[in-house]
C-alpha cells in the first residue's frame, strides 16, 4: 500500500457485506460516456474490423483527405456508443508543409511519439475513455487541484470555442478525457475538424442493436491506491465491490472495485490481482503482456442481446469476434430455477445456443457473454450485455433504465473465469527440457 491515509485504510468488505450507498459526490457535472479511443498502428483497417464485427458504421472521418497530416482518424458509432481508432501519420508530413507537429490534427492531444510507444508496449489497446462533462476546462482544474495527473490541459477546437477537450491521467497509459460542447448541435458529428463519410464507405446497413457503453474496466496492480487516486479528483463513488471469494475459482481469482457518478451511469471497474492461487491470475497474466495497468474490456449494451449475438456470431471466422467456450450444458439446465421468472423457456434456449451466461441481484436480471481477446495479446477484450429490469421515470415522464441493474455478472464469474483458465492454457508454450550434458 502507498502513504496515502486513504490507501492504509482501504478494505474490501465483499459483496454480501458491501452496502450500496450514492453520496452524490461528483465533483463536476458528468453526463455519460462519450467515446473510447483505441490508438493503433493502422487505423483503416481496424476501424474496418471493428466496424464489420460489431455493425457499428463508419461515420466520421480526420485523415489526409481531410487536411490532417497527423494521424488518421475513424469513428464507428451505434446509438450512443462511439468508437474512434486513431494510428499516427509520418510526422515529416508536416515538417514538409512547414506547420507543427500536431497543427492539422483533429484531436489536439494527440502525440507522434507517445501513439508509437503505447502501440509497442501494449499492442492494440484503448488510449482514452472520454466523458462529456458540463466544462472540459473546469472539470481539468478541479481534478488537478484534488490530485489529477495532468495530461493535456483544455484546447479549445474551434475558434467559437464550441467545444473543448482536456486529459488526466488514469492507469498505466491510458487517460481520462474531458469532452464539453457549448450546445448539443455542437457534438451532431463527433468533434469539430471531422467530416461525415459517404454512404458507401461506412456500411449504412450494419447495425447488430449494440447502443451504448455501460462500463470501462481496468487492470492495475495495486486496488487501494488506484481507487483511492481516481475517486479522490472525480468525487465518484464505490457502487459495488467483489473479492477473490465472492468471484474466484479454486485456480484464480480477483479483487474488484466499482466507481460511479452520480447519475450511476459512468461506470469504471479496477480489478487487482490475487495471489498464491493455484494458477496465476488472470489479472496478473493481463498486466504482463499489456506491459502495466490499462484498460481490460469494454461492456457494451444490446437493445437485443440475441440478435446481436446472431449477427456477431455469424461473422466470428471471417472478420469479427470469437466468443470465450460457453459453459457445460448443466449450466443452462439451472438456469430455468435461478430466472425462469424473468426468461421465457424459448430465451433461455437461446441463451444456451449462443453461449449466453445470466444473472440477477435484486433489482433485475443481467444477460452477458465475452469476446476472446481481440488483439494479439491476451489482454482487452469485449463484453456484450443486456439489462433486464430496474425501469425508472426522470422528471420530464421519459423512462430509463437504472445504472447497473442486474450487477456484473457475480453468479457468472467463476464460469468466465474457468473459461479463460481453459483459454489461457492453450497459449502457454510447451517447456523445453535441456539435453543433458556430458559428464
Amino acid at each position: 500500500m502507498g502513504n496515502n491515509p486513504a490507501e492504509n485504510h482501504f478494505k474490501l468488505v465483499g459483496f454480501s457485506n458491501f452496502t450500496r450507498v450514492n453520496p452524490k459526490s461528483d465533483r463536476f457535472k458528468v453526463k455519460r460516456f462519450h467515446h473510447v479511443e483505441f490508438w493503433c498502428t493502422d487505423a483503416t483497417n481496424t476501424a474496418r474490423r471493428f466496424s464489420w464485427g460489431l455493425g457499428m458504421p463508419i461515420v466520421a472521418k480526420s485523415d489526409l483527405s481531410t487536411g490532417n497530416l497527423t494521424h488518421a482518424s475513424y469513428l464507428i458509432r451505434s446509438g450512443q456508443l462511439s468508437f474512434l481508432f486513431t494510428a499516427p501519420y509520418s510526422p515529416s508530413l508536416a515538417t514538409m508543409e512547414n506547420v507543427g507537429p500536431t497543427a492539422t490534427a483533429s484531436i489536439p492531444t494527440f502525440n507522434h511519439d507517445a501513439c508509437r510507444h503505447f502501440a509497442s508496449k501494449h499492442g492494440l489497446g484503448v488510449r482514452a475513455i472520454a466523458i462529456e462533462v458540463d466544462d472540459a476546462e473546469s472539470a481539468f482544474h478541479i481534478s488537478v487541484s484534488h490530485g489529477a495527473k495532468p495530461v493535456s490541459s483544455p484546447f479549445h477546437l474551434d475558434k467559437d470555442s464550441a467545444a473543448t477537450i482536456s486529459e488526466v491521467h488514469l492507469y498505466g497509459d491510458a487517460v481520462l478525457r474531458y469532452v464539453s460542447f457549448k450546445s448539443s448541435s455542437d457534438s451532431s458529428i463527433f468533434l469539430p475538424k471531422f467530416e461525415a463519410m459517404n454512404e458507401l464507405s461506412s456500411y449504412p446497413l450494419l447495425d447488430f442493436g449494440i447502443r451504448r457503453l455501460d462500463h470501462a474496466v481496468g487492470n492495475v496492480p495495486e486496488l487501494a491506491q488506484a481507487v483511492s487516486y481516481l475517486k479522490s479528483f472525480t468525487g465518484f463513488h464505490e457502487f459495488a465491490e467483489f473479492t477473490a471469494e465472492d468471484v474466484g475459482t479454486s485456480e484464480s481469482g480477483l479483487n474488484s472495485v466499482v466507481l460511479a457518478n452520480n447519475e450511476e451511469m459512468v461506470l469504471l471497474p479496477l480489478n487487482e490481482p490475487v495471489y498464491g492461487t493455484k494458477r496465476k491470475s488472470q489479472i496478473q497474466t493481463y498486466l504482463e503482456h499489456n506491459e502495466g495497468a490499462g484498460v481490460q474490456h469494454l461492456a457494451l449494451v444490446s437493445e437485443d442481446i440475441f440478435r446481436t449475438l446472431r449477427e456477431m456470431r455469424q461473422r466470428s471466422g471471417i472478420g469479427g469476434f470469437e466468443f470465450m467456450p460457453s459453459p457445460p450444458p448443466t449450466y443452462y439446465k439451472n438456469l430455468k430455477k435461478r430466472v425462469g421468472d424473468v426468461l421465457t423457456d424459448e430465451q433461455i434456449t437461446k441463451c444456451e445456443e449462443l453461449g449466453i451466461l445470466v444473472d440477477r441481484d435484486d433489482q433485475g436480471t443481467l444477460l452477458q457473454i465475452f469476446t476472446k481477446p481481440i488483439g494479439d495479446r491476451p489482454t482487452i477484450f469485449i463484453e456484450i450485455i443486456q439489462r433486464v429490469g430496474c425501469m425508472l421515470k426522470n422528471e420530464e415522464g421519459k423512462e430509463y433504465q437504472k445504472g447497473g441493474c442486474g450487477g456484473f455478472g457475480k453468479g457468472n464469474f467463476s464460469e468466465l473465469f474457468k473459461s479463460i483458465e481453459e483459454y489461457e492454457k492453450t497459449l502457454e508454450a510447451k517447456r523445453i527440457e535441456p539435453e543433458p550434458t556430458a559428464a
